[in-house]
């Protein structure tokens, strides 16, 4: 692939905002930041001034985008398909999520991951969200299909996790995983997070690494049982945040911000098959899910996803939270780089890492991403 050299807005390095410096790309990787002067003769490709180019976001909880449910089809091809959707909105790179579902289905979707992997198409694994959680904590949760873990189960994980360069991202219970299976997973290499649980403080520990959407499908911690929302606060453990101003009240959100380095906050969309479509609603386990005033919820209001897309989440971090935008961006793509072992590969506009970028305007609206170097959007947005 010839090396080409993209100048002419921002970037959003590591050490922060950067001016007057351009990205030189090679084989699908960024060779270097450079300043304009210093670059190397070869392909030059002009951004519009007024963007910002930064690091492409990285989404650990997609159910779902383009019209698609994982779901409903745990396909390597309806991941990429979903992985698609998602890159028209700023993310590069996903874990497509099963949420409860049988055994076959978990199957299928095991089956299913190391093809979506290998496609190179921005799909970094699989999340299980489930269904080894609290009947106490559904959501929504199908309850009848919440079980503790079997053996077979336990295998299956273990199989998968081993021996590839995907990810497993497994969302359980504490409370109902024995400490003996949660050992024998990590050992495997599966990422354990904490979610839908009415765990007891004490319990939620290593080798649990993560909380899923904190706050939600979890207790309030009280003043003698801190809970799980508790060892999230105060423990070394990534956060996902679903930063819609809807799951969480900004309250909260602030307290969070306070509470939690920034390092160990994630951006997550918890997307359904909606996103990157203009669907008013859609079918989740027999059960209507209707599209309405931002939500995505059950006739009776019970939340099932999120209307929300990673831009957007970044979005609502800085204008209503006023949280600085390198800090925002890295909530979406260096932490969760970093939380699933990947910093090497992507999450930063750095010498070595892959090219998956999106290009950002003022209003942190995508014009396009990059995915290896390759744009993905308008071909109009750049002039050579």
């Amino acid at each position: 692939m010839t090396p080409q050299f993209l100048q002419g807005c921002d970037i959003l390095t590591p050490p922060g905002r950067c001016e007057g410096h351009g990205v030189l790309i090679e084989a699908g990787r960024i060779r270097a930041v450079l300043p304009i002067d210093a670059a190397p003769a070869c392909e030059r490709l002009t951004l519009p001034p007024e963007a910002l180019l930064a690091p492409g976001f990285i989404d650990i909880q997609v159910n779902g985008g383009g019209g698609l449910l994982f779901n409903d089809h745990p396909t390597a091809e309806a991941a990429l398909a979903i992985a698609a959707a998602h890159r028209k909105l700023g993310t590069t790179a996903i874990l497509p999520t099963l949420i409860t579902s049988d055994a076959a289905t978990m199957r299928a979707a095991a089956a299913a991951a190391p093809g979506a992997v290998a496609a190179g198409q921005g799909v970094l694994g699989i999340h299980f969200e489930g269904p080894f959680l609290s009947q106490a904590r559904p959501g929504v949760h199908r309850a009848d299909l919440i079980r503790p873990p079997e053996p077979a189960d336990v295998a299956l994980l273990e199989a998968l996790a081993q021996g590839w360069p995907g990810r497993v991202l497994l969302t359980i219970a504490p409370e109902c995983v024995g400490p003996a299976d949660q050992a024998r997973l990590a050992t495997a290499g599966v990422i354990l997070s904490a979610g839908h649980s009415a765990a007891p403080f004490e319990t939620v520990c290593p080798p649990v690494r993560g909380i899923t959407h904190i706050f939600n499908a979890m207790p309030p911690p009280t003043a003698r049982e801190p809970g799980l929302v508790g060892a999230a606060l105060t423990g070394d453990f990534y956060a996902g945040v679903i930063l819609d101003l809807i799951h969480v009240h900004p309250a909260m959100l602030r307290l969070l911000l306070a509470a939690k380095p920034a390092d160990r906050i994630m951006l997550v969309s918890d997307a359904m098959s909606v996103a990157g479509t203009e669907l008013t609603g859609f079918s989740l386990q027999g059960r209507k899910i209707l599209r309405r005033n931002g939500r995505l919820e059950t006739a009776d209001g019970v939340l099932a996803g999120a209307d929300l897309s990673l831009a957007q989440a970044v979005r609502n971090a800085v204008t209503s939270l006023g949280v600085e935008l390198a800090q925002a961006v890295a909530m979406a793509s260096a932490v969760p780089a970093d939380f699933l072992g990947l910093s090497t590969q992507v999450g930063r506009i750095a010498s070595g890492l892959r090219a998956d970028m999106v290009l950002l305007d003022a209003n942190f609206s995508v014009l396009g991403t990059f995915l290896a170097g390759a744009w993905q959007g308008e071909p109009g947005v750049l002039r050579a």
